[in-house]
């Protein structure tokens, strides 16, 4: 098959076969084009100049991105978008956003998914109010390469866990998931092994955590989970020593307004003490996308 593509597209070009791919006009091309994804388009583009040509056309790659995408750039820090090449193309704009970008101090990152052009956002938990953060008898923060922050925080012990967040963001209309990023026991390195201690963890089996979201606009979701399950330590408990996403649950945005969201995980019963947990960060994603990631 490849073969014979290879042909079509040779063919008609020097005026020695018959019509071929190189011959089909430009404008075709990019109609086409508007009905695949992303990367298709990008691997076709490699067939021959018309393709290449109909890949760059706005008119193909203005339907790819978010109806938000001005708001979007416009949160970036000016230096981040005027150290790039000028984005006179929609496609150089959805290249450029199809990476993670920092902004807010570096608090925040946002990417479209390069499949969907989905809008996705993480807040770290530096971006986040937690109970007691200030307080290295509570909790510490751990440099790693396991977060895309570069940095985690560390709880050692608490009776009052709480953590909060508020994020005001200009997501399009769409169906968006909320994961709180955690991972039980304390990792590092030893000798290029990847280890876990689970000295100080604790107390995540007696109550649940709570999680919660809320918008603006009245949404509303919660839900419960406990975080360890240590009677499955002999049959392998797969809450230990590993990043997983809870899933909090779902919103709807109804149009490109700006979107305030609040959320928080708390577990505030104070008959029992607990700790040894690593918090990351929250991701928001289009719920379609939610699929195929660890999570509970």
């Amino acid at each position: 098959m490849g073969a014979s593509l290879s042909n079509l597209t040779e063919a008609g070009s020097d005026g020695s076969g018959g019509p071929g791919l190189g011959d089909i006009p430009e404008s075709c091309v990019a109609c086409v084009f508007t009905y695949l994804t992303p990367p298709e388009i990008c691997n076709l583009a490699r067939l021959n100049r018309a393709f290449r040509g109909a890949a760059s056309s706005d008119s193909v790659w203005e339907p790819k991105l978010p109806s938000t995408y001005p708001q979007l750039l416009s949160l970036l820090p000016p230096e981040t978008v005027s150290n790039r090449s000028p984005l006179s193309k929609k496609k150089d704009i959805f290249a450029f956003l199809s990476r993670p970008i920092p902004f807010d101090e570096g608090t925040k990152v946002l990417w479209l998914d390069r499949a969907t052009g989905g809008v996705c956002l993480s807040v770290s938990a530096k971006g986040m109010t937690i109970t007691g953060i200030e307080d290295r008898r509570y909790w510490s923060w751990i440099p790693t390469e396991e977060s895309r922050f570069q940095v985690v925080a560390y709880l050692q012990q608490i009776w009052w866990f709480e953590v909060d967040g508020l994020i005001k963001f200009p997501f399009p209309a769409g169906v968006y998931s909320l994961s709180f990023r955690l991972h039980l026991g304390r990792f590092f390195k030893r000798l290029g092994r990847r280890l876990c201690n689970y000295g100080q963890t604790h107390g995540w089996d007696i109550k649940p955590v709570r999680f919660e979201l809320s918008t603006s606009d009245g949404q509303q979701v919660s839900c419960e989970c406990c975080l360890d399950e240590p009677e499955k330590d002999d049959m392998g408990n797969h809450k230990r020593g590993c990043w997983i996403d809870y899933h909090v649950g779902d919103f709807v945005v109804t149009s490109s307004d700006t979107v305030e969201l609040r959320f928080s995980m708390k577990q505030i019963d104070c008959t029992h003490s607990k700790g040894g947990l690593c918090v990351d960060s929250i991701s928001i994603i289009p719920s379609g996308l939610r699929h195929g990631k660890k999570s509970l």
